[in-house]
């Protein structure tokens, strides 16, 4: 298309002259090297996202913890002290600790907008647009995916056809937006210490596969037909200014923190009410007398003659005494009205190892998705009664589940229902319930199977590397 258009309209000098920008592409864009170019970038991204990120995050994660071990000196035992320690700084504290991985991720992003190599992104991802019958131009939206699913399906506007601006907004949802990455991020530092750049970028990496493949598919079923030709200027290398990196990133924090004291502190107060009630539930055991006589048995311990003896005895009772609150806490939390909604969805989600707990924020991520981090830290830590700690990091280290879990629960993540503004915005775009419906189902009943077979390729791959069947 391109060369028919210019064999009538242009005619070349005998030496054409070459610019910086034209030698530079004679590698970003090569047929050959510019795909793995690309995809060095994008590994080199996360990368960075998590290595540099990793020491901001720890110095907030201190802040946290601080407020929290403050917050818990000064105010008198109580519901208002249980709703700020585990509903506001349990919730939004969780998700507050991974602001620099969102500012480091856009920070990237905006370097390669303005230097001018997202043009030639498209450009590189104009071969595998096709492959879905669609286009370079659909890469700009899908692109922008990495940021906000909601600008990105509202950016496909400029596509000239509603197959196109369709096809683009079915499989939009699986390019990973930035309000899930706390949740990988928390879950890859957890249970995949030393590799969590490269897990990341995996998860990111199969969400741009299972968009092509998913392409395919709906090309091949529901929109058949040859994508328009595309064409495409490409602006010129310019080398970035701080004041510009400095505008995109404070722009990107700016809507996380609204949403931290928005949407998610709203939430996190809703999750420790929806944990916290019923106040009266039946236990299984009399924890409050046993707790009762364990504190009678350390305070004589504390009057024992011999100081190691005393030492050793108030230990062991402390320990059982921690033991018997983290059993009521588990039961208390069993027995709430979350507990309840988390029990009566837990049968479809236990198949792929997820216990209520992680049923019920997956349930709030229809909200938002960062709503799923400060889910986990009110459940995990509210169930985690009796430990120093205010880390959801060192909650969940404690909690049971394994890495293959949290593996599939990072694919599911990625996968399943965006957000409920996301969703509104394709139901205006695509202007029909039909098609939402349609999406949102499909992403769902996708991020099963998918969750499913990567948490039994795990358990696969461990049996035969130990050798028990």
């Amino acid at each position: 298309f391109i060369s028919g258009a210019l064999k009538e309209t242009m005619r070349l000098s005998a030496v054409a002259k070459k610019t910086m920008s034209d030698h530079i592409d004679q590698v970003l864009t090569n047929r050959v090297f510019g795909f793995p170019v690309f995809i060095l970038f994008m590994y080199l991204l996360f990368q960075g996202t998590f290595t540099i990120g990793s020491y901001p995050v720890s110095w907030i994660q201190s802040a946290v913890d601080i407020a929290a071990h403050v917050s818990e000196r000064l105010l008198p035992d109580g519901m208002i002290k249980e709703l700020i320690i585990n509903g506001i700084i349990g919730g939004v504290g969780g998700v507050l600790v991974f602001l620099p991985n969102i500012v480091l991720l856009f920070l990237g992003i905006s370097l390669f907008e303005d230097t001018g190599y997202m043009a030639r992104a498209a450009f590189i991802m104009d071969r595998v647009m096709h492959t879905l019958g669609l286009h370079g131009k659909s890469f700009i939206p899908l692109l922008m995916g990495f940021g906000c699913n909601v600008p990105a399906i509202m950016a496909t506007r400029t596509l000239e056809t509603r197959r196109d601006r369709i096809l683009t907004i079915l499989i939009n949802p699986l390019m990973s937006c930035s309000a899930r990455l706390p949740v990988y991020v928390l879950l890859a530092s957890v249970f995949f210490p030393g590799r969590e750049g490269n897990i990341i970028f995996f998860v990111y990496i199969l969400g741009i596969v299972l968009a092509i493949l998913m392409g395919q598919l709906f090309k091949r079923l529901l929109f058949k037909g040859e994508a328009a030709p595309f064409v495409l200027e490409l602006p010129p290398y310019r080398l970035p200014t701080i004041k510009s990196l400095i505008i995109h990133m404070w722009d990107k924090a700016k809507v996380y923190l609204q949403k931290m004291g928005g949407v998610v502190l709203a939430f996190s107060i809703v999750i420790w009410f929806l944990g916290a009630f019923p106040r009266n539930v039946p236990y299984s055991q009399d924890y409050p007398t046993q707790k009762s006589s364990i504190e009678k048995d350390i305070a004589a311990a504390s009057q024992s003659n011999d100081p190691s003896k005393q030492m050793q005895l108030t230990g062991q009772l402390k320990e059982r005494l921690r033991t018997i609150e983290r059993k009521m806490a588990k039961e208390r939390m069993a027995h709430s009205y979350i507990g309840r909604i988390g029990k009566a969805i837990e049968p479809v989600l236990r198949p792929l190892g997820f216990d209520w707990r992680l049923g019920v924020s997956l349930l709030t991520g229809f909200v938002a998705k960062e709503v799923v981090v400060s889910t986990m830290g009110v459940l995990f830590q509210a169930d985690d009664q009796g430990e120093d700690t205010h880390d959801l990091k060192d909650v969940l280290r404690k909690s049971g589940l394994t890495p293959a879990t949290a593996l599939a629960f990072m694919v599911f993540v990625l996968i399943y229902t965006p957000c409920i503004v996301t969703i509104i915005t394709i139901w205006r775009e695509t202007g029909s319930v039909g098609w939402t419906v349609f999406t949102v189902s499909y992403l769902l009943i996708l991020a099963w199977i998918a969750a499913f077979l990567i948490k039994w390729s795990c358990l696969a791959m461990r049996c035969l590397a130990s050798g028990n069947f």
